[in-house]
């Protein structure tokens, strides 16, 4: 690439209609020329080969991915991961904004992330390392997907619910647990207090517990805990599966009871979690199975705050993600991060209620509620509740007490005197 080829793939911001363009953070390690290495990296993922032989053309101009902006963060002795086939000569750490014409895809989740971190942009040469930092869309291009259909003001309508958070619980044993056992612990755990028993993410539909069967009982013990406590309550069905089979466990959950489905978003894939999007009546909620291989590299990859995104955009009504903690292995803020990329503003798509979770409790509740900044999360704990010394139903009641002492201004040492089953969490 000489140098008035590599000039086409650079751009000022405000010589281009940003309507027409994805905007795209990166972190790049380059080896050798940096503008060479970046007019590459912008040809591989958008034109290529932006002419053919014998003809005057140039696809650059309304094809082509262009560099906005790039600045040197510093000049390194060796990448960051060794890469055993790169290029040799002077490494510089860049970060790069890149102009990405959204025509080349159309709203098509898929053929998006191709384009963005698929072959091109982690293929191209010079560019051993890549992370995707970040990921903007105008609003034309949002208003051509459907989001999610209720989102965080549709379950508060459902379950009645408002002016905190929404009490989640992993009814625990996770795996092993009969039928007939796992609808007798979700329903002592509504009656505590939960507001939703949910399936675990690696609890399938197998012989031992079909989804089938299983559905059938929680919907069952779902309606009795309404019942008894007058209060809506939330199933969470996990029905991940082959993607054929989809459509089908979801019907079956749903006639059986269970008013809201969880998937592993990334395992099933974002397009089939849009076609549920379209398919279903109940709210869909999403769950972080491969999400960390990844996004945890801190140099490497794609951020998860651009999977958060994707997960919005493909109509997820709550996204479950690693919270706070040592146990989640996640830096604060990119849970920060990945709770805002759940409530802000987004084009007309609504916002997805963020689960921030890993061991947590009634002892973490208040923790977790100062960090996220407002009462707009789901609190998602599993042997805080069904481990908890009493029994399920003790379990969910400490989550309720911890949030009644956060809002009476007491502390949980205070309001656990006068109710037990806070003090066994305290205690325990």
């Amino acid at each position: 690439m000489n140098a008035e080829e590599i000039k086409g793939f650079f751009a000022d911001r405000d010589k281009l209609d940003m309507d027409d363009y994805l905007t795209l953070e990166y972190y790049l390690e380059c080896v050798g020329d940096i503008e060479t290495a970046l007019a590459h990296f912008c040809s591989e993922q958008s034109t290529a080969q932006w002419s053919r032989v014998g003809f005057d053309e140039d696809f650059r101009t309304l094809y082509g991915a262009k560099v906005l902006d790039w600045q040197v963060l510093e000049e390194l002795d060796a990448l960051s991961y060794p890469v055993e086939h790169a290029a040799v000569g002077k490494i510089h750490a860049c970060r790069v904004t890149i102009a990405h014409p959204h025509g080349n895809f159309g709203p098509k989740l898929p053929n998006l992330i191709t384009a963005v971190c698929g072959e091109g942009t982690f293929f191209t040469p010079g560019i051993p390392l890549v992370k995707l930092l970040d990921i903007s869309f105008p609003d034309n291009y949002l208003a051509q997907f459907e989001g999610p259909k209720f989102g965080i003001d549709g379950i508060r309508d459902m379950l009645g619910a408002y002016n905190r958070p929404i009490f989640f619980g992993v009814v625990k044993p996770n795996i092993g647990l009969q039928p007939e056992h796992f609808a007798e612990i979700a329903y002592q755990s509504w009656l505590g207090g939960l507001d939703i028993a949910k399936d675990d993410e690696m609890l399938a539909d197998v012989p031992w517990s079909t989804t089938r069967k299983r559905t059938k009982l929680l919907g069952k013990a779902r309606l009795r805990a309404e019942k008894v406590t007058g209060d809506k309550k939330i199933y969470l069905a996990n029905i991940t599966d082959e993607v054929d089979k989809m459509i089908e466990q979801h019907d079956i959950a749903v006639a059986n009871g269970a008013n809201a489905l969880l998937l592993n978003a990334v395992p099933v894939g974002l397009s089939a979690v849009r076609m549920l999007r379209k398919h279903t009546k109940v709210p869909l909620i999403g769950h972080f199975p491969f999400i960390a291989a990844f996004t945890r590299l801190k140099k490497f990859g794609v951020h998860s705050r651009v999977v958060t995104k994707l997960q919005r955009l493909a109509g997820l009504d709550a996204i479950i993600m690693p919270g706070f903690g040592n146990r989640m292995m996640t830096p604060e803020q990119e849970v920060r991060e990945n709770i805002e990329e759940c409530l802000n503003e987004m084009g007309t798509v609504k916002r997805s209620l963020p689960v921030p979770g890993g061991s947590d409790s009634a002892l973490t509740l208040e923790s977790v509620y100062r960090k996220v900044g407002s009462v707009d999360f789901g609190f998602v704990p599993g042997r805080g509740i069904f481990g908890h010394p009493m029994g399920p139903k003790a379990g969910a009641s400490s989550i309720r007490q911890a949030w009644d002492a956060i809002e009476s201004g007491q502390s949980l040492d205070c309001y656990a005197d006068t109710h037990p089953e806070l003090m066994a969490m305290l205690g325990k």
